[in-house]
């Protein structure tokens, strides 16, 4: 379900930052393939997820007090990286190299997507980053079948929602400890 979120979070951010509004142009996340570019009719821009893959960037537990019943507790949450590649559809080459400029602006200048933009349940901010550190892009054009046109790839950092809220136990509030000598036998 967290895809799901992020990929609304995307295109919502295109959509308020371009702006591109749905009667104007379109946001996909289909494979930029040969069938899928011959239907195009509108500007659009492409965010296809190509990879997936454990981050290495640590989560925190997280703790919460609703506003009835005992404080929750959750274990920290394993961090994926969802790899898009984002390309721009539009009349001509000149048109989609602006608007692929466009696109790569607002990107490069937001590291986290705002809170607006995000749906309710997500368990972490979506950290965003621009490249792909392997620079798979051609790798992606040749694997979904299209012709190799400028592109870029977005990286997303989220927590997945792998574990449920736990209730968390009462705080420990003092510790005593008992002790007596065991020379004492020895000596009587």
């Amino acid at each position: 379900m967290f895809i799901s979120h992020v990929d609304s979070g995307l295109e919502k951010l295109l959509r308020t930052r371009l702006p591109l509004p749905e009667e104007m142009g379109d946001v996909s996340f289909d494979p930029p393939n040969g069938t899928w570019s011959a239907q195009l009719s509108r500007i659009t821009v492409n965010l296809f997820l190509y990879d997936i893959q454990r981050s290495s960037q640590p989560s925190a537990p997280s703790v919460r007090t609703p506003e009835t019943g005992p404080a929750q507790r959750r274990r920290p949450q394993p961090m994926v990286q969802l790899g898009y590649l984002v390309s721009a559809w539009a009349g001509s080459p000149r048109d989609e190299h602006q608007l692929l400029g466009d696109v790569v602006s607002i990107f490069a200048a937001v590291e986290v997507l705002p809170e607006p933009l995000l749906a309710d349940g997500l368990s972490s901010s979506v950290r965003l980053s621009l490249g792909d550190t392997d620079n798979r892009v051609r790798e992606v054009w040749s694997a979904a079948g299209g012709s190799l046109k400028a592109s870029f790839s977005v990286m997303a950092t989220v927590a997945a929602d792998s574990f449920d809220w736990e209730i968390q136990p009462p705080a420990v509030d003092r510790i005593s400890a008992m002790a007596s000598r065991m020379d004492d036998e020895r000596h009587a």
